[in-house]
This record gives C-alpha cells, structure tokens and sequence, in this order.
C-alpha cells in the first residue's frame, strides 16, 4: 500500500499479526520489499512492515539525506500506530536502521544489522566516496540501467554470489532491473555511505541491543563489524562461515534463525 508522508509517498507491505511485535524491514541497493519474502513465514507472529526506500521501486519521494528518510519512517510508525519497533536492515537499510536509531532511539527496541557499516570516519575519505558515487550516477545516467546493473554485478562485493544457483542469480538480477535510473541515482547521491553521518563516535552512547551480523568471505565488512562490536556497549556479533555480503541470500537457512530470533 502507498503511505502519504511530507515528502511524498513510501510502498509499504505489512504481514503478520498487526498485534504482534513491530518488526520493520529495511531492503539493500538495488534491492526492495520483496528481498525479505522468503523469511516472512519465520515472522508470522510478528507485525512486520516492510518499507522500500527512496528511489526503489514503487516508493515516490524526494529527500535529500538519509535523516530525511529517517525522519519519513518515523512518520510511517506513527501512521501505522506503532510507537516502537525492532529494526531489520541489510547493507544500505542497515546503514539507515542504524541512522534511525541514533535520530529517534526512542522509537527503537532492537537492531538488527545486516552488513552494515557505522559510517566513513575521516571527512577526507568520505569526500573520495562520495565523488565514487558520483561517478557511478554517471555511469548510470549515460549508459542506462542494463550496462549499470551489468557493472553492479561484477564489484568484489558480490564476488561470492557468483557460486549461486542461475535461478537465484536471475532473481537477483530481475529485481535489480525492476528500477529506474533517476530513482537509483537519487538514492547514491542521497544515502550512499559517503553522504550519510559518521556514527563511531556515536556507537557507545547506543544502548539498544544491537546484533551485528557479517559473512566471514566479505573481509571488509568483517573488520568493520568487528570495530562496531567493540564500541556497542549491548551488542553480538555473528560472522558467518561460506557467506559474503548477501548473508541472506548466499546462507538463506541460517540468516533465518537470526531474523527468527529478532527482538528476543
């Protein structure tokens, strides 16, 4: 369903029992609600809401920061009477579950972080992300969204999904190809890592319990989370063996006894 906020309108899917535990859950790049389909049945006790983020899919809004987007889902809980919320998010929805807990901790109960980072902490490195990205929305922008999606595929992020089954790997790549070069480019010059906030600093004043969960083969990812787990003061952290950054994807069975443990 379509939910009206100030800056615009988010697609937004419930499931569940509209009495259980809030449970919202926040899709990756490229991704959307559809992402979290193949966990929904672990969740039927739960009142789970899955938003798709700017400039994914059939959610139509302008922001111009990830507080933006942050301050919209606050809006959605409060239309949708839900006061507070355990939060699932994966890589970008990690970085904004994040995000949202540190704008509106009074609207969180628990996180959990799929891939997610803290943030870039020195202003010169993230000025280089941010002019990365910028190269990718031109890219995006003169060669379409095809040759865009071709060149996603291929980063090192993603090296370990190569192992996948086709039928899974077509998946991915269709619902990748379900968007728009101006939504995509929105959200890279909006919420990519070097446009959101630096929360290091920030990480021990979070006290929510926060469940980190990282795959042993994305070694980057893995340092981070190590770093984050550290400064979390209620935190766990999971490192999954035979998994990159796509844990939900690539070891679908064991990400759903964590999101199947969510909030408890």
């Amino acid at each position: 369903m379509r939910v009206k906020v100030a800056n615009g309108y988010y697609w937004v899917e419930q499931y569940g029992e509209k009495t259980g535990e809030p449970v919202i859950l926040l899709h990756g790049f490229t991704g959307s609600s559809t992402t979290w389909q193949p966990f929904l049945s672990l969740l039927k006790n739960k009142h789970v809401v899955c938003i798709d983020l700017p400039g994914h899919r059939n959610t139509k809004v302008h922001i111009n920061s990830i507080k933006d987007f942050c301050d919209d889902v606050a809006q959605i809980l409060t239309l949708l009477d839900i006061n507070k919320a355990d939060i699932v998010g994966y890589s970008l929805g990690g970085r904004s579950a994040l995000s949202f807990a540190m704008y509106h901790p009074h609207r969180v109960n628990t996180l959990l972080l799929e891939s997610a980072t803290a943030g870039i902490e020195k202003h010169e490195e993230r000025l280089k992300r941010q002019e990365a990205d910028g190269r990718l929305v031109q890219f995006l922008e003169n060669e379409g969204l095809q040759a865009f999606v071709d060149k996603w595929e291929k980063i090192p992020l993603f090296q370990s999904q190569q192992q996948l089954n086709e039928s899974v790997k077509r998946a991915i790549r269709e619902e990748r190809l379900a968007h728009s070069v101006k939504g995509l480019g929105m959200s890279l010059r909006t919420m990519g890592t070097g446009q959101m906030p630096s929360w290091w600093g920030a990480l021990p004043k979070l006290t929510n319990p926060v469940q980190l969960v990282v795959g042993a083969l994305d070694v980057k990812f893995v340092h981070i989370n190590k770093k984050m787990h550290e400064l979390l003061p209620n935190s766990s952290l999971t490192i999954i063996e035979n998994a990159g950054h796509a844990i939900h994807v690539e070891q679908p069975e064991f990400f759903g006894t964590i999101i199947k443990s969510v909030g408890n």
